[in-house]
Parts: C-alpha cells; sequence; structure tokens
C-alpha cells in the first residue's frame, strides 16, 4: 500500500476551514467549486462525488471529529477502481488565525497515488483560493 500526503497552509481560520471540511454531504463542493460538480448522500454514510472530468467515487464516512477537526473516510467504489483507500482530512492552527490542512490518502494498488495526488493538488489549490478569497471578504 502506498500513501500520500499533501499539506497546506491557508489564510483563514481554522474554524471557518473546518466548517466546509467537516461538512461530509456538501463540503466537496464547497472545498472546490468548479472541480467538483456533485456531492450527495447515497446512504447515511456514503456520499457521492463527481468530478468535472467525469470521476465519481462513492465515499464511507469513518469517523468525523468536530473537536480535532480531523474527517476520515474511505473510497468504497469509483471509476478509478482502488481495491483499498483511507484518507484523512485535518485543519490543525498555524498562529495568526491561519490554518494548516494535512490530507493523507493511503490507497492500493500503489500506482493510484500519482493519480490520487494530481486530484488532491488541483483540489487543494482551489480550496486555498476559494477559502482565502471568502475570508477576505469577511475581514
Amino acid at each position: 500500500m502506498a500513501s500520500v500526503q499533501k499539506e497546506i497552509i491557508i489564510d483563514a481560520d481554522p474554524a471557518a476551514v473546518w466548517a466546509i471540511i467537516g461538512d461530509f454531504t456538501d463540503g466537496p463542493l464547497r472545498m472546490a467549486p468548479g472541480f467538483v460538480t456533485e456531492s450527495r448522500l447515497d446512504e447515511p454514510d456514503v456520499r457521492v462525488v463527481t468530478l468535472a472530468d467525469g470521476t465519481v467515487a462513492r465515499e464511507r464516512l469513518i469517523a468525523l471529529d468536530n473537536e480535532r477537526r480531523r474527517l476520515v473516510f474511505s473510497i468504497i467504489g469509483d471509476t478509478m477502481q482502488p481495491t483499498h483507500d483511507n484518507a484523512s482530512m485535518q485543519v490543525l492552527p498555524h498562529g495568526d488565525g491561519r490554518s494548516r490542512f494535512i490530507w493523507i490518502h493511503d490507497t492500493k494498488p500503489d500506482d493510484l497515488t500519482l493519480v490520487m495526488g494530481a486530484v488532491m493538488d488541483r483540489g487543494l489549490s482551489i480550496f486555498k483560493q476559494t477559502v482565502e478569497s471568502a475570508s477576505e471578504h469577511l475581514s
């Protein structure tokens, strides 16, 4: 099994960042509007996320920890077909009202980490821009 980990610093309060990440149903749409075109609940703990390129992922909620600002989910079916996937997202304070966002995917087969990493990079770029822009409008 291989892992891919991405971290970014976001110029926004951790509570504001967590408000998006901790929203299991609509978080992906709020995180990367345009890149994510749909996010909906299919079962009480399963969301279906559709990307602009047509990729569809069924993701099962494993844990949602509001105190630690940590979300854990697993891709249980999608167009990439992992045999195993476990992902976590966590928001940590990073001083001066900023946030450190950590996103990890453990996946099998190993070569899916290349695809996952590219999707994560694109999503994080949009997320940072979206959140920081919204934060500036509130200031």
